[in-house]
């Protein structure tokens, strides 16, 4: 009996922000995830915050166009004490679904602390943590200019960890790093090795 091809996939993750917005693609074929493109969209020189919605939905779009993708994965806004910097994250991760139910694209919210524990094991891991892990596990060398485009990166290999299929079309679910390891051995490459 042939087996049927597995399904490519193609995740947009992004990280929301108002001065920064990072986003990441990742082609997701059978358990083989492989990079496409990382990078950021600055709004800093933008004063009007209404201007800075309106080039988070057109660069939202423009990815969507541009690269297909077959869902949105998304960083819920962090809460913070200050509300009007929650106000803002919120308006922007809002923008950026609307740019996507605009193109009918699904959409999944991860919070930032399960991102960071499906990428690194560890939820409270620093940014520079979560780039590191991501550059091993996708095999790329360049270092952002910005973190903002690992954690929107880091967003859509989140996704994908939480939705990897079997041959069979039947959903895999991981409690987390290490048990995804321990099914994917062939996928993870070796750590580094750190000189003291």
């Amino acid at each position: 009996m042939q087996q049927a091809p597995q399904k490519e996939r193609i995740i947009l993750g992004i990280d929301p922000g108002t001065a920064v917005m990072g986003y990441g693609l990742v082609k997701e074929s059978g358990n083989k995830l492989e990079l496409i493109s990382l990078g950021v969209v600055k709004m800093a020189s933008l004063d009007d915050h209404m201007l800075k919605l309106q080039r988070i939905f057109e660069k939202t779009v423009a990815l969507i166009d541009n690269y297909k993708p077959d869902c949105l994965a998304i960083e819920a806004p962090f809460y913070g004490k200050n509300i009007q910097v929650m106000l803002k994250l919120g308006r922007a991760q809002g923008t950026a679904i609307a740019a996507a139910l605009s193109r009918n694209l699904p959409i999944c919210e991860y919070a930032p602390r399960k991102i960071k524990q499906s990428i690194t094991g560890n939820g409270n891991a620093t940014k520079e943590q979560v780039a590191a892990m991501l550059q091993t596990l996708l095999k790329f060398k360049e270092t952002p200019e910005f973190l903002d485009a690992t954690d929107g990166l880091a967003v859509a290999v989140c996704h994908s960890f939480q939705r990897i299929t079997t041959g069979r079309g039947n959903k895999i679910s991981y409690s987390g790093w290490e048990s995804f390891v321990k099914e994917n051995t062939q996928r993870v490459a070796s750590p580094l090795k750190v000189k003291k």
